[in-house]
């Protein structure tokens, strides 16, 4: 059987380009104790305990600090899940995210 050409050609887009990335920012204040903020940057955060507690203290120390930085939708969930982590327990606990 001889093959046939068809006339359909495929479409190539060139324009893709990386998602737009954003800083999570973790603020500090009075009521937050520092073992729960260590709790959160573990859990939510990935961070190790070591590097949990030295971030910990950086916000501790200057107020706030950037934990991570991700897609939108990863900064997002993260934002959500630690903020209601912390209104479980009844603190007050801040974080932001923005683009980078």
């Amino acid at each position: 059987m001889p093959q046939e050409q068809s006339q359909i050609r495929e479409r190539v887009r060139h324009d893709l380009h990386e998602p737009r990335r954003y800083k999570v920012t973790i603020h500090n204040d009075d009521f937050t104790t520092m073992e729960f903020v260590v709790k959160v940057l573990t859990l939510v955060f990935l961070k190790s305990q070591a590097d949990a507690e030295q971030l910990m203290l950086h916000v501790h120390q200057s107020g706030k600090a950037v934990v991570g930085i991700y897609t939108y939708d990863i900064a997002l969930s993260k934002v959500q899940r630690a903020t209601a982590m912390a209104r479980e327990e009844g603190y007050p606990l801040r974080l932001t995210y923005e683009p980078e």
